[in-house]
């Protein structure tokens, strides 16, 4: 890959995932996307694809967050899962996140739902696909985002110790296969949305549990 094609990228994570943007996968998946902005309306906003990765350095990390799929709704999406842009009203999933913080944590309502200030403390938001079509939920899909972001899982896991994998729904779950327990914290519930949140995700207090083990590692916990 030329100087000039290179990916803009957080330089830790650049070194662990570099193996695969020199690959073809990626060559193909970097054509797809560029179309796919070129005809239609994608989010997350083009400078904001790899904003997950570039807010928490790979060196940096100690909680990783799981999503799925950027929100597919105008003006949502903003690099990191199950976050908003300031100015954006959240999402039920997020509102079912800041529910359960107040419970777990007697934490008020945020102002906003921007969770970046999540991830300066070392929080990794990592959707599995990173971009996605206006109105079209799970369109891009099995295009080669997911190789990029297991890989990215796989080397947090494997070069890291003591961090905390936090697991919602089944979909983030399969992440689990790849991820060591006897040095990890892996916490598992019910996906935040409405659908599912009232069967484990309500009340599973995985906010001062992932701070306990933080604490116990010799970290400094997340102010959630």
């Amino acid at each position: 890959m030329s100087e000039q094609d290179k990916i803009k990228i957080e330089e830790g994570w650049r070194r662990v995932l570099n193996d695969y943007f020199e690959s073809q996968g990626f060559q193909d998946l970097r054509r797809f996307v560029k179309s796919e902005y070129q005809q239609f309306t994608c989010y997350p906003p083009k400078n904001e694809i790899f904003k997950a990765f570039d807010s928490c350095p790979f060196d940096d990390a100690k909680v990783v967050i799981i999503g799925q799929d950027p929100y597919h709704g105008t003006g949502q999406a903003n690099g990191l899962c199950f976050s908003v842009a300031p100015e954006v009203r959240f999402p039920p999933s997020l509102r079912n996140i800041f529910k359960e913080l107040n419970d777990d944590l007697q934490l008020p309502l945020p102002a906003d739902g921007d969770l970046s200030r999540w991830a300066r403390q070392g929080v990794l938001l990592l959707n599995a696909t990173l971009t996605v079509r206006d109105s079209h939920p799970n369109s891009h899909q099995g295009k080669g985002w997911e190789a990029l972001t297991d890989l990215a899982i796989r080397r947090l896991a494997e070069e890291k110790q003591g961090l905390v994998f936090i697991l919602w729904g089944g979909f983030a779950q399969k992440k689990a296969d790849f991820i060591d327990s006897n040095k990890h914290l892996v916490l598992k519930s019910a996906h935040p949305s409405p659908l599912s949140a009232h069967r484990g995700f309500l009340g599973n207090r995985h906010f001062s549990k992932t701070n306990e083990y933080l604490t116990k590692q010799g970290k400094t916990p997340i102010n959630w």
